[in-house]
């Protein structure tokens, strides 16, 4: 009778089969599905220094020593609104003062884009009115308050900024 006798030592190392993967990262795709049609801007802001071909699952790839998927930029949250940054991380100091002037960015540009907008509709309106009193005040009252929103946009702008950065010296304003 012969005896076969293993030649695999215990002390060798595991063979490597490669790299695990996670089954979805932050940005919502989840292999086999193909990626959401927001990852490319989800991946410039979560994920900044991998590949951008998501079928290169850079961003699910698995850290074999923290058994962790790929970590995300540290400050950074992306939204439906696009990407939020903060100075730091989210619970660092300064962290709530680059959310709010995300936010107020977003606000003020949203107000200054209605005012202009109803600019040109005061101004359609005005050009339209064919010599008619009643509509011709009408258009003239809209630019009117096109341009007093303009301004109470703009001077509110000046003001929080001035405020938030100048007075009150809240960390991550200003920048």
């Amino acid at each position: 009778m012969v005896a076969f006798v293993s030649r695999q030592s215990f002390a060798q190392a595991p063979t490597v089969a490669g790299p695990r993967y996670a089954a979805c990262d932050l940005c919502g795709y989840c292999p086999p599905n193909p990626a959401p049609q927001s990852w490319p801007a989800c991946q410039k802001c979560l994920y900044p220094n991998i590949n951008p071909d998501p079928a290169a699952m850079d961003s699910l790839e698995v850290d074999p020593e923290t058994n962790l998927p790929a970590s995300p930029a540290t400050g950074r949250q992306y939204t439906f609104l696009g990407c939020i940054k903060s100075g730091g991380g989210f619970s660092q100091e300064g962290a709530v003062g680059g959310v709010v002037q995300t936010l107020l960015n977003i606000i003020f540009s949203m107000s200054g884009g209605i005012a202009f907008l109803y600019l040109i509709y005061g101004s359609f309106i005005i050009t339209t009115s064919q010599s008619s009193p009643d509509r011709l005040n009408y258009g003239r009252r809209v630019v009117y308050g096109a341009i007093a929103g303009l301004i109470f946009t703009l001077g509110s702008v000046f003001v929080v900024k001035f405020i938030a950065s100048g007075i009150l010296k809240i960390p991550g304003f200003g920048e």
